[in-house]
């Protein structure tokens, strides 16, 4: 929610357009793409009409809570109508959070602004972000329990009840805990689901696997990345995380209610360099997502943080260098495209882990059905070996054989590749052999020429054999249907609207910057680049500063990069 004004746009007529294109590429695959904006920040949010200075959004940083420093946030109504803006372009669907810090003097403005401007974009209002961490981030007393978090939530709904300023009343979300001090079997022994169930629409929880906070703000050891990586490669890693809360989604089922993931990603404080920000991380973000939907989750919801953070899916350059730099897209974004592609935008997908290999952790295997047949399968491999030597060929079979049902193996299958030369590999990452480039190089579109593989089978023998690299994954396309209605045909954009640096710029003929030696000759003459001045960026003496210029331009990226590397 702090860094929306960086990520989003900076108000409801200057959106970026680099968010603006990954989102299209989720919405062009799923139909739709549903994003949270809030977090830690929306427990103290205050919304007001306007700001002094005209902007939509202003960070009171004196005022920062949480061991990570977030700071209180002051929003206008502007931000809402910013976010209705991007739904109007990418079909986004926005989860909002009520700020929750004072519940006796509880701020309902974001709620009534959020469905009086937002509508049918708005999903639910999220209320309490992490109560369980109330007591340690002391924004509670030391005794607050889950009893305490069910009399809050009641005292909302009440509140909710009798403002006429919020018509819909169902659409809240709960508990959000990060089974820190509690676990969510905590807050439905309290009786939460059922007295709460007419303005329940969603049940949450939020959980990160690892936390890298010692060495972001010195809670905790400090510890080593390269100790913790291996924790992420293999199956086992997803399958850890979803198993406390198997019991919670089977009664989220009974309950007739969705179960989300409400915030999730590598590590909490920013996660770890070399893991976060690797192919890796993206062979384990895309297994924990289909193992999230095997185990009945409804969705899943990725943090997105600021410069610092290492998970992100995508980050904006900083302020300073956004006129020469673009995004940079981090390896997760693509297993969020994957997965967008793996379940497609029938809403009728279904998946089962296959237990592959006799339940290897390396290798494992997903099936996705639509209308109850086989359209899909997911193979991983989470080995590293540029020998080829690992490289493993799966053997997929449909009917035929234990099933009781005739053999139904096609012709031939698409195949589409997420490859890397490892799983440490930071930006020389393809999917379907496009990529969006390294570090501070996207504009949020895939380049590159897009390869997609033909696998003839053998009908005969009811078998295709699929290789999957090592370390890749193969996304395996059973039938003409599942490959058209997951793949663009075409590439939504959109054009940049805004022009910054309209002053102090200057255009370079390559013939001039290849023959000069950095001065003006004979004919130097004294001028100044400020707009309004005398001779402004009218004589020869602009060339040598505009090349100086480049040339500390070329060691900010070199800077930048060594230290993202």
């Amino acid at each position: 929610m702090s860094v929306g004004n960086q990520v989003l746009g900076i108000n409801s007529s200057f959106l970026q357009v680099p968010f603006l294109n990954l989102m299209a590429n989720i919405k062009n695959r799923a139909g739709a793409v549903h994003i949270r904006y809030g977090g830690n920040t929306q427990e103290f949010a205050v919304l007001q009409d306007s700001l002094p200075d005209g902007k939509a959004i202003e960070k009171d940083k004196n005022s920062a809570s949480n061991p990570t420093q977030t700071p209180t946030l002051i929003l206008t109504p502007e931000i809402l109508y910013m976010l209705n803006n991007i739904s109007a372009l990418v079909n986004a669907k926005w989860y909002l959070g009520i700020p929750f810090n004072d519940s006796s003097n509880l701020r309902l403005g974001i709620a009534e602004k959020g469905e009086a401007i937002l509508g049918d974009n708005l999903l639910g209002l999220q209320v309490g972000n992490e109560p369980d961490l109330y007591s340690a981030h002391q924004h509670r007393p030391s005794t607050y329990s889950q009893f305490d978090y069910f009399g809050e939530f009641g005292q909302l709904i009440q509140a909710v009840a009798n403002d006429p300023n919020i018509p819909v009343r169902d659409n809240l979300i709960g508990p959000s805990v990060a089974t820190g001090a509690w676990t969510p079997e905590m807050v439905w022994d309290t009786g939460f689901i059922t007295a709460y169930s007419s303005s329940l629409k969603y049940l949450a929880v939020e959980h990160y696997p690892d936390d890298n906070c010692g060495a972001q703000f010195g809670l905790g050891a400090v510890k080593d990345p390269q100790t913790e990586f291996p924790n992420f490669l293999n199956h086992t890693a997803g399958k850890s995380i979803i198993a406390p809360y198997l019991n919670s989604s089977a009664i989220a089922q009974a309950a007739g209610k969705p179960f989300l993931m409400f915030e999730t990603n590598t590590a909490s404080c920013g996660g770890f360099p070399g893991i976060s920000d690797s192919f890796g991380s993206a062979l384990w973000a895309l297994d924990y997502g289909l193992q999230m939907a095997y185990s009945n989750f409804s969705g899943a919801l990725l943090h997105v943080g600021g410069q610092s953070v290492y998970y992100n899916p995508f980050t904006a350059p900083p302020t300073n260098q956004s006129a020469f730099h673009q995004w940079s897209v981090g390896p997760i974004y693509y297993a969020t495209l994957i997965v967008a592609e793996t379940f497609g935008p029938s809403g009728n997908a279904q998946i089962l882990d296959l237990n592959a290999n006799n339940g290897d952790i390396f290798t494992p295997a997903y099936v996705i059905y639509e209308d109850g047949e086989a359209a899909r399968v997911a193979l991983f491999n989470y080995m590293t070996d540029p020998s080829g030597a690992n490289t493993y060929t799966a053997t997929i079979s449909v009917g035929g054989g234990d099933t009781g049902t005739p053999n139904a193996v096609p012709n031939s299958v698409k195949v589409k590749y997420l490859k890397a030369p490892s799983v440490g590999e930071k930006s020389n990452i393809t999917w379907a052999g496009q990529t969006f480039g390294g570090f501070f190089q996207s504009d949020g579109r895939l380049y590159g020429d897009l390869d997609i593989q033909t696998v003839n089978c053998d009908t005969n023998a009811n078998t295709c054999q699929i290789q999957v690299p090592a370390p890749g994954f193969a996304l395996v396309f059973l039938t003409d249907n599942a490959f058209n209605e997951a793949s663009p045909t075409g590439q939504q954009t959109f054009p940049t609207t805004a022009m910054t640096k309209t002053h102090n710029t200057v255009t370079i003929p390559p013939s001039v910057l290849a023959t000069s030696n950095g001065h003006g000759g004979a004919n130097q003459l004294s001028g100044s680049t400020s707009q309004g001045k005398a001779n402004a960026a009218a004589s020869r003496s602009v060339v040598p500063g505009a090349v100086a210029l480049g040339a500390m331009v070329g060691g900010a990226v070199l800077v930048a990069r060594a230290l993202l590397r």
